[in-house]
């Protein structure tokens, strides 16, 4: 039997092809399946969402998104995302968007505060991503309404005074910063104050501060009780807001009145459109506080303080304006309380001025930058100078020559006087002593040097001044002592047991400034004293010789005739002219000085005077 025409059976191709459709099939129905819950888990997703192409526009939204806004959700296809969550209300959140949708950026966050449908607002946290493996990007919208309040509510317990529910320190401080900050709104050139006004503008650059505290507060928490005092302070919040929302100048609906702490309170003025608001508020403020408080059965009245500043916010800082409010409410107490003051810049540099000489007063008499200048005291009966009066002066390395008058009165205050004060009587009484060394055939100077009253208070003044006289040599009547009437006049116990200690000494007491002060005459008979000096007060009476006053006159006589009848000198002072001391000797004072004779002068000068010819008499 012959081969069959049949050949080797070789498998079909067919074959071999129809098992890669049926694979590409279940993979295919896996990703649709996917795809479908993908789609099914975006729709019922209770996270809002919606996917975004590269141009911004939505592509597809689901539910949650809809009734966040709503709306439908099929309603916010083919709208631009940035508008649905108001991504564009601000340069850098647009700015990272657009670099989300561009691919050049991963995601960004931020939150932003939407309108509903009906109207009312929602807080939302946005986040912008690239979803995976697509174009497009994935937009989602997470409300949180119920933090935001959490947080305000927290925020306002965190920023209120639980006792006046006014603003309390840190929140009137951030304002404060804030409204340092934001720049005055620009004006067209054309644009006058009123129109610019009038169509809503308002940010003047100024800024105006009333600070102030309540007069005798204390009183009230020690006499009725913290609670008392509470309800006090809570009312007069409640008067302060008042005063701060009728304030007829403001322009944006009231001002910040803040407790910043104990009986202390604040009204900010933002956009002050000068010190004619401020000063007028500040008076509101007093008005309404002067009228009597009811506080469960308790009548109190009360007067406040404050410390007014207005100025310029450009160049200004928080700490710069409060310094200046807090030294003008300073001053408002020191003026007398119940009462506002307004910021002098020229006032507060004589104060820093002050504060400065303080600090470096002390290290100044170690580092020799005081001296002393001598004014003659002639005998006003032969013109020849019978002593000399020892001036300090201040050579400051920052402020120049400085009188006594702008440093002896800080440093009575923070008692470096004691230490100044031996300083000055040392080297007077060297001085003194090295004049009658020099000129030991001349009548020997005495010298006068002024004392105040916290040197006896502070230091043993006897044994200081005993020391010193013995360390020089200078024989105790030449020396004389001068303090001022109200001193020596209030003198009791120690300062008038030291006077009268110094006086047994030998060393002269003088009344400096007489005629000024309590001028109680029945105390001459009865304190140490051996020199009155007449203020000056009285001798410029007698400048107008033409029109001289006789009632100067007399007093002068008279008060000279009863000093010597209790055995005491008079010395003038302030004699100018040459009709003056002709006046006062006609009269029987002794002594005389002033710029007729000689202004403060350096010891050589004094020493050239020694011997020479009478001063003009």
């Amino acid at each position: 039997m012959s081969g069959t025409p049949e050949g080797p059976v070789h498998p079909e191709p067919a074959e071999t092809h129809t098992a890669e459709p049926a694979l590409t099939e279940r993979h295919t129905g896996r990703e649709e399946a996917e795809l479908r819950d993908y789609r099914a888990a975006f729709r019922v997703a209770r996270l809002a969402m919606a996917l975004v192409d590269r141009d911004g526009v939505v592509v597809a939204a689901n539910d949650s998104l809809g009734a966040l806004l709503g709306t439908e959700a099929g309603a916010l296809r083919e709208q631009a995302a940035a508008d649905l969550v108001d991504l564009a209300s601000d340069g850098r959140t647009w700015h990272a968007y657009r670099e989300v949708l561009r691919g050049r950026r991963s995601r960004f966050r931020c939150t932003r505060r939407l309108k509903h449908a009906d109207g009312r607002s929602l807080w939302a946290e946005v986040t912008v991503a690239p979803v995976p493996g697509d174009r497009r990007v994935l937009l989602s919208i997470a409300d949180i309404s119920d933090r935001r309040e959490l947080q305000a509510r927290l925020r306002h317990l965190q920023m209120h005074d639980p006792v006046t529910r006014l603003p309390n320190r840190a929140l009137f401080f951030e304002r404060l910063a804030a409204a340092l900050e934001e720049p005055a709104a620009p004006r067209e050139p054309h644009e006058s104050h009123e129109s610019y006004e009038s169509y809503g503008y308002g940010r003047t650059g100024r800024i105006g501060l009333c600070y102030l505290d309540l007069d005798g507060f204390k009183a009230v928490n020690d006499t009725l009780g913290h609670r008392v005092g509470d309800r006090l302070l809570a009312a007069v919040a409640g008067r302060l807001t008042e005063c701060a929302d009728s304030d007829g100048h403001t322009r944006s609906g009231g001002h910040l009145v803040a407790r910043l702490g104990g009986d202390e309170f604040a009204i900010l003025v933002e956009d002050s459109t000068g010190t004619e608001q401020l000063t007028d508020l500040a008076r509101s403020v007093l008005d309404a506080l002067q009228e009597p408080f009811d506080l469960a059965g308790q009548r109190l009245s009360v007067s406040a303080s404050i410390g007014v500043v207005e100025r310029s916010g450009r160049g200004t800082t928080a700490t710069a304006l409060m310094q200046a409010a807090d030294t003008t409410l300073y001053w408002a107490k020191a003026d007398g309380k119940a009462r506002w003051t307004l910021f002098d810049p020229e006032r507060n540099a004589h104060r820093m001025t002050r504060q400065a000489l303080s600090s470096t007063l002390r290290p100044a008499v170690e580092d020799g930058e005081f001296a002393l200048e001598y004014q003659p005291l002639v005998d006003l009966a032969d013109g020849a100078v019978r002593g000399v009066e020892a001036l300090v002066r201040w050579h400051h390395p920052q402020f120049g020559p400085l009188p006594p008058n702008r440093f002896i009165g800080i440093a009575e205050e923070d008692g470096s006087i004691v230490e100044l004060g031996r300083w000055i009587l040392r080297t007077a009484c060297h001085q003194a002593r090295q004049w009658q060394k020099d000129h030991p055939r001349e009548r020997p100077l005495f010298v006068s040097v002024n004392v105040a009253v916290r040197q006896v208070w502070d230091s043993d003044l006897v044994a200081d001044v005993a020391g010193i006289l013995a360390e020089t040599g200078l024989a105790p009547h030449l020396l004389q002592l001068e303090l001022t009437e109200s001193a020596v006049m209030g003198s009791a116990g120690r300062p008038l047991q030291a006077l009268q200690a110094l006086s047994d000494m030998g060393v002269r007491i003088a009344i400096d400034d007489f005629g000024t002060g309590y001028s109680n005459l029945a105390y001459l008979s009865r304190l140490p004293v051996s020199v009155l000096k007449l203020d000056g007060s009285f001798v410029r009476g007698f400048q107008d010789e033409e029109h001289a006053n006789a009632a100067d006159e007399l007093i002068v006589e008279a008060l000279v005739r009863l000093a010597h009848r209790l055995g005491l000198t008079v010395t003038a002072e302030c004699v100018e002219t040459a009709g003056q001391a002709s006046r006062l000797r006609r009269i029987g004072c002794d002594t005389g000085q002033g710029w007729l004779y000689s202004r403060a002068v350096t010891p050589e000068r004094i020493a050239e005077l020694i011997g020479t010819e009478p001063l003009p008499a």
